[in-house]
């Protein structure tokens, strides 16, 4: 079984946009597609940036609602503040990634209310029109040593393509500014491509794929 590949972009924002945009460019030259990880409150002066890239293929994925045991009636409040929010900047998602962890049972039951046909969490991507969810951890650099984040990301990469898993590196634009992380993240997405993993993003992620019960 092939093993697919999804790089997903956060911390999109005025401040980060020329720093995402060096990343684009690096995954471009590789033909791997973003799935950009949007927060419409903080997106700021980037909205452009991120229209041009969803427009030429890049996913866009609504980043937020991170408490893990958040009720229904209260993610839905936030979900229709956050759908305002980017209808006002003339963008619109149906795929959504809680900023943290696992989505609770809440959050996903108020995303299906809103219609929304999947929800990326730290552990896996679930379709919430069949209820069945591919099993895939995220591979980020998290908060350790910088070298030896570096190194568990590469390696992670490897490994899970190696496996035939679904590979999903997690970049936070705020990690692009230093070289060490900003090659790790290329190094992670080489060694996944060296090992046949398939470039998409998470609303292309092909549907056999995901076949244990959410």
């Amino acid at each position: 079984m092939r093993s697919q590949l999804v790089v997903s972009l956060s911390g999109i924002g005025t401040r980060t946009t020329d720093r995402c945009a060096e990343l684009a460019a690096e995954l471009d030259r590789r033909h791997v597609p973003l799935s950009l990880l949007v927060a419409p409150r903080e997106l700021g002066g980037a909205q452009d940036w991120v229209r041009t890239r969803t427009g030429d293929g890049d996913a866009l994925v609504l980043h937020g609602l991170g408490h893990r045991r958040l009720p229904a009636h209260e993610a839905g409040l936030l979900l229709t503040g956050a759908r305002r929010a980017m209808e006002v900047l003339g963008l619109d998602a149906d795929c959504f990634a809680p900023k943290r962890s696992i989505a609770s049972p809440g959050t996903l039951a108020a995303l299906r209310r809103h219609r929304f046909s999947l929800c990326a969490d730290a552990v896996a991507v679930r379709d919430l029109r069949t209820g069945t969810a591919q099993a895939g951890r995220v591979h980020a650099l998290g908060e350790r040593v910088e070298s030896l984040r570096c190194f568990a990301l590469v390696y992670s990469a490897a490994r899970t393509a190696r496996r035939g898993g679904l590979v999903r590196i997690a970049v936070d634009a705020a990690d692009l500014d230093r070289v060490g992380p900003r090659q790790a993240v290329l190094d992670a997405v080489d060694v996944a491509l060296q090992h046949g993993a398939q470039p998409t993003t998470y609303v292309r992620l092909p549907s056999p794929r995901r076949a244990a019960a959410a």
